[in-house]
């Protein structure tokens, strides 16, 4: 795993590309904060699909399963062409917190490896449902790229439940070219990209507090700890 690292500044985010399935080894190399980009399958499936397989035990695609194991939380903007196949022009991802209650059992059924969403996880959901899957975290990075994003998918493999689902939550199998750039938000001891970048400010907020003046507004809630201080 390399050596702890305590601080945002000392993480040397190298670019690395990932070839679906993303193998065991790759996974384990992978630092907080590397940028990725994915070349090969990746899959959309979000609550609808979760739901389908996790509560209602309806087989995950079994041949989605030979072609890769990233799976990204997210909703495709997909038309149809002429010809009557489908192509996905943008993708948004979606805050992961949302499937939680699934995760554990998804990992089990569908076997991935690699989630991407955006806005991360806790540390504590990346060791109770992650960790013990050797599966790893992805986020997207700001909240307009979307059509970048898009921009990588080559083409619409296949669909699986659009009419029952809609566009934004069936299961899409997209082949991807340089598919990114991703944040490496956990890696496979659980740690988080976020969680240390807070833990770093908290650190800090300390010294902001010393240096401020007097309190001028202390009867109404005004504190001089930010241990104490309601935000």
């Amino acid at each position: 795993m390399g050596a702890m690292i305590e601080r945002v500044d000392n993480m040397p985010m190298e670019r690395v590309s990932l070839a679906t399935p993303v193998s065991e080894a790759e996974i384990a190399r992978l630092k907080l904060g590397d940028v990725v980009y994915i070349d090969g399958i990746i899959y959309t499936a979000r609550e609808g699909v979760y739901r389908k397989v996790v509560e209602e035990g309806l087989a995950f695609p079994p041949s989605l399963a030979t072609l890769s194991n990233v799976n990204f939380h997210c909703s495709p903007a997909a038309v149809v062409k002429p010809d009557g196949t489908h192509s996905v022009e943008a993708v948004t991802a979606t805050a992961s917190f949302r499937f939680g209650k699934y995760m554990r059992r998804w990992f089990e059924q569908s076997g991935a490896k690699v989630i991407i969403g955006k806005a991360g996880l806790t540390e504590t959901a990346y060791r109770e449902w992650f960790q013990p899957h050797g599966a790893i975290y992805l986020t997207t990075v700001g909240y307009g790229l979307g059509a970048t994003y898009g921009r990588a998918i080559r083409r619409v493999i296949e669909v699986h439940w659009l009419a029952d689902l809609g566009i934004a939550q069936a299961l899409w199998v997209l082949e991807v070219e340089r598919f990114g750039p991703l944040l490496v938000e956990s890696d496979r001891a659980g740690r988080s990209l976020f969680a240390l970048a807070n833990r770093e400010i908290n650190r800090r907020l300390g010294e902001l507090y010393r240096d401020l003046p007097p309190l001028a507004m202390g009867r109404f809630g005004e504190q001089s700890s930010c241990e104490e201080e309601i935000v």
